[in-house]
């Protein structure tokens, strides 16, 4: 018969660790800090966004702090959000039972953890490589304001077609939002992993 998950977890035969050792602790700190860096890049993603959409809107040059944070590539400090359910099943195994995956907490904090690094994956960081061209149209003066155009034939730098700078600002909302919202979600998850109900 299939038990599922938590069974399977229970059944492991991995030896408990006190949670008051420093190995539990190590491995504590490690699930924390993953969660604080994906919580800061959560929320500096949507700052940017928003302060991009503002330059866009009023039409000057973008500072250096924008362009150097919009320089094309992955955004690898949003992905050490990964990091954080690898601690926390670590934390579960080396706990010896005292928690499990069937506990309510445990459940609704890897749920929303879930739909969190979901909504990042599909979302967040696939509008945000978006932003990433259309900043690199911007700072190379392809399809500016100032020259007429509105880059919709401009080709993006980084191939993934042409930018159209006129529905930029609404995508750097978008960002904006969503980053807030799955940092808002973040904050939640971690409030309930502390409070353990």
């Amino acid at each position: 018969m299939w038990e599922g998950p938590a069974r399977q977890c229970e059944n492991l035969d991995v030896p408990a660790v006190s949670t008051t050792s420093p190995g539990y602790d190590l491995v504590l700190l490690a699930h924390v800090l993953a969660a604080v860096v994906g919580l800061v890049a959560l929320g500096v993603a949507a700052g940017s966004a928003l302060a991009l959409r503002r330059v866009l809107d009023r039409g000057g040059p973008v500072p250096e702090a924008l362009a150097r944070y919009y320089r094309p590539g992955v955004n690898w400090a949003g992905r050490v959000l990964f990091l954080v359910p690898v601690f926390g099943v670590a934390l579960l195994l080396m706990s010896g039972g005292q928690w499990n995956l069937s506990d309510t907490w445990v459940s609704l904090g890897l749920a929303g953890w879930a739909l969190v690094a979901l909504v990042a994956e599909g979302t967040l960081w696939p509008e945000e490589r978006r932003l990433q061209s259309v900043v690199a149209t911007v700072v190379a003066g392809a399809g500016s304001p100032e020259e007429g155009g509105t880059g919709a034939d401009d080709p993006a730098p980084d191939g993934v077609g042409p930018v159209d700078l006129s529905v930029a600002p609404g995508r750097c909302m978008r960002v904006g939002l969503v980053g807030l919202g799955l940092g808002a979600l973040l904050v939640a998850v971690g409030v309930l992993m502390v409070a353990k109900p």
